[in-house]
């Protein structure tokens, strides 16, 4: 959510000949230049039920996986293992469009993590909430508005692969 709903948006708008084959990186230099950090509160479950504040602050994106890779080879979630049960969280704080600009290109080697402004953390459910209702995506397509609850429903499929791997 964040930049990353306004480039989908505006990516999902262009033909989809153009959307698979650079659409993503084609419309987010002209959202960087106009976009403007959202305040997003991010809580995330402890154990005992209760809630706790893991990132409250003007933010461009807040992105959630369980894998590692998004959008054509960006390592948003580098750390992130489909099977863990977990859902490996990378905020990125407030800055300057040049910055950000500078900023996209690590995040396809996941050296994004090393930038000061950037969030990561781990956690079973996490509640996103925002001061106005914000759109949210999956994998570049429209789910639903915030406030959105998330969590990762561990070993709920099967999944059966080629002998020389191991199943997950």
């Amino acid at each position: 959510m964040g930049l990353d709903g306004e480039v989908s948006r505006r990516a999902n708008a262009l033909p989809r000949w153009l959307r698979r084959h650079g659409g993503y990186a084609l419309t987010l230099i002209p959202t960087i230049l106009k976009f403007t950090p959202l305040p997003v509160k991010v809580s995330v479950k402890a154990e005992a039920g209760s809630w706790t504040t893991a990132s409250d602050q003007p933010t461009i994106l807040a992105a959630f996986a369980n894998t590692p890779t998004y959008g054509g080879g960006m390592k948003i979630a580098p750390d992130a293992k489909v099977d863990d049960g977990l859902l490996d969280v990378c905020v990125i704080g407030g800055m300057g469009p040049f910055k950000l600009f500078c900023l996209f290109p690590t995040v396809y080697f996941g050296r994004h993590l090393q930038i000061r402004e950037v969030k990561y953390l781990q956690a079973r459910r996490l509640l996103v909430e925002t001061e106005n209702p914000q759109d949210v995506y999956a994998d570049g397509e429209y789910v639903c508005r915030t406030p959105v609850e998330v969590t990762v429903q561990h070993r709920a499929i099967r999944v059966i692969v080629h002998s020389s791997q191991t199943s997950v």
